[in-house]
């Protein structure tokens, strides 16, 4: 046949006409379907063709097992092996409850079976919660029957249909408290009404969608409603379980975030037989994360802390909201002293609650303005700074403001957007707190971090996995100079090398410790670290010279005495630098980078005269 011909017996087909089944056919298909689907469900009951898998529920605090969520599985040559599957065709066909009541058993059976410790997360839909059979405490009765305490179920609601009566929900729940049940609300921010659920039922625990979670080392979107979410928990006495956790990265954002508890894949999958603890490398990457954190906490030095550890979230007013409403807002809350202007998403002012309140105790005041927008009295210039911000440059900041800005706050953005605020006097506290902490740990004769806050800085590089150069600084021949020109002259001395150590250093990207005596660390993340340390060779080499007399200068040095007693002539003090670059995770503590600075520290003391010594074996 050729082209042509077939071209012309493939467009007949094609222009044939469609034929449709009659629709009584395909009704009589679907009735078929839905029949043989109740059958297999009739059967699945009758046989408790149904089995247990467990998934374990980690505290990211503690780096335990909290417990395990119950799921369940249909028969594995069946359509209806899917969860998802088998409770949709149950609640097609009138079957939920009858469904629901075996998965539980099958659950709890399987849980007391295994001697699984911490808590059990049993899955309830609010339809099933709300039977007139659900108040005769069958469920407890059973679980009791089984050994199981009551206080270890938790019973978590799983949407599959939405929640009308939240009234009875409520009863319900109350009923379920009362016999010593805790409850958990199910993916929240993916359901019907997750959020009111939260709101009427003040449940113990609440799981952030996966969608939220994954990805979120990488999505300041996802990072900031977690945020808000987690806020939210804590002034609701509620824990947050992070759902979906699937990578490294996911597990120390949402750890970092302060979430309570985390579950997914990366912890560990749903297994008919889990395990009791958790895994290594889960261990792993929670300590990575509360070192991370806590390093964070317990920084010293006010650089490195940012504005961010302060933020709070107040209530927000759009610019149009009227001078009435937010006069109303500061009247019912005593203790609210500013409110954030945010204009799609952007700050643009805050409202002050003395400025607000003064200006409608004047005559005449409300009935002129209170119904105009808010930003009639509204600070226009506030101060807004990006979350990164250290504290030392938001005191900056502050010094260099209205004193006024004191009282209304930062405003507290990320790429640009509204986050949060952080208050004066939360400010101004944690700077006095840093400084009454640094002095405690500062040397006394130079002021700078000694070596409790240079070990944290260290544990922090290595923890975040960041690259830097640490470079160790020591002086040679410093112990004769103090014997020939007295100990007041030498700390003279030390005190000028301090100096050119700190002039040397970016105040905003590195650090800079008194380790004791004539030893100094610079923790360098200034990329012209190299040329750094030149220029504090150079400085040194002509700033020495002020310190000797007119007569040890033209000779070079001095005799003085060794430890033996005999008469040594010494040159000049000179400077060595010994410097190792730490690149991510080469190093595992500050103890390994103390070895390793102080063996580049002793190459450089061996070259003559001002010296650096870099070591470049793990470059």
């Amino acid at each position: 046949m050729n082209s042509e011909a077939l071209f012309q017996e493939q467009e007949a087909v094609i222009l044939q006409p469609i034929k449709f089944k009659e629709p009584h056919l395909l009704l009589q298909q679907f009735e078929t379907q839905k029949t043989s689907t109740r059958t297999e469900l009739l059967e699945i009951i009758r046989e408790r063709r149904l089995s247990a898998r467990f998934q374990a529920i980690i505290d990211l605090s503690k780096g335990e097992i909290l417990g395990y969520e119950g799921l369940i599985r249909g028969p594995s040559d069946s359509i209806l092996h899917s969860p998802i599957k088998l409770l949709q065709a149950a609640w097609e066909n009138n079957l939920t409850v009858d469904v629901e009541h075996l998965c539980r058993r099958i659950v709890l059976e399987q849980f007391q079976a295994l001697n699984l410790p911490g808590k059990l997360f049993l899955n309830v839909s609010p339809e099933c919660l709300l039977q007139k059979d659900a108040k005769h405490g069958q469920t407890l009765d059973y679980i009791t029957s089984l050994g199981i305490d009551p206080k270890r179920v938790i019973i978590e609601l799983t949407e599959y249909q939405p929640t009308h009566d939240y009234v009875l929900l409520q009863e319900a729940v109350a009923h379920y408290r009362r016999m010593g049940f805790q409850i958990a609300i199910d993916d929240l921010g993916e359901g019907f009404s997750s959020l009111r659920l939260w709101s009427e039922l003040k449940p113990e625990f609440v799981k952030i969608d996966m969608h939220f979670i994954q990805g979120i080392d990488k999505d300041p979107v996802k990072m900031q409603f977690v945020r808000s979410i987690q806020s939210i928990a804590l002034q609701s006495d509620t824990k947050v379980i992070a759902e979906g956790i699937e990578t490294h990265g996911e597990l120390i954002a949402v750890k970092q975030l302060g979430v309570s508890c985390g579950q997914g894949y990366h912890i560990a999958k749903p297994h008919t037989t889990p395990a009791k603890t958790i895994s290594a490398e889960v261990a792993r990457s929670i300590l990575q994360a509360q070192t991370k954190s806590r390093s964070s906490e317990n920084s010293k030095n006010p650089v490195t802390k940012t504005i961010r550890q302060l933020i709070k979230y107040p209530a927000v007013a759009h610019p149009h909201m009227l001078n009435n409403e937010l006069e109303n807002r500061f009247l019912l809350d005593p203790n609210l002293k500013v409110i954030p202007i945010v204009d799609n998403g952007k700050p643009i002012g805050v409202i002050n609650r003395h400025t607000m309140i003064d200006r409608f105790s004047r005559p005449f005041q409300r009935e002129l303005y209170g119904k105009k927008a808010c930003t009639v009295f509204m600070d226009k210039n506030p101060v807004i700074v990006d979350h990164g911000t250290s504290l030392h440059e938001v005191s900056h900041a502050i010094v260099a403001a209205d004193p006024d800005q004191l009282i209304n706050g930062i405003l507290i953005t990320e790429n640009g957007q509204y986050l949060g605020l952080a208050t004066g006097p939360d400010l101004m506290r944690t700077i006095t707190q840093l400084q009454i902490e640094a002095a405690r740990y500062a040397n006394p004769l130079t002021q700078l971090p000694g070596n409790v806050p240079i070990n944290q800085h260290i544990d922090q590089f290595l923890s975040e996995g960041k690259s830097f150069t640490a470079c160790y600084a020591d002086l040679d021949h410093f112990k004769p100079f103090n014997d020939v020109y007295g100990y007041q002259r030498g700390d003279e001395v030390i005190q000028m090398a301090s100096k050119i150590l700190r002039d040397a250093c970016d105040i905003d990207a590195d650090f800079i410790g008194h380790i004791g005596g004539d030893d100094f660390i610079i923790l360098f993340q200034s990329p012209d670290w190299e040329d750094r340390c030149q220029n504090i060779l150079n400085r040194f080499e002509s700033t020495i010279r002020e310190f000797y007399s007119h007569e040890d200068l033209e000779q070079g040095g001095y005799i003085s005495e060794d430890r033996q007693g005999k008469k040594v002539f010494y040159p000049l003090i000179s400077i060595s630098l010994g410097v190792i670059q730490a690149l991510p995770f080469s190093f595992q503590s500050h103890h390994q980078i103390s070895v390793a600075a102080a063996d580049a520290k002793k190459q450089a003391k061996k070259i003559h005269g001002n010296s650096l010594f870099i070591d470049r074996r793990k470059e």
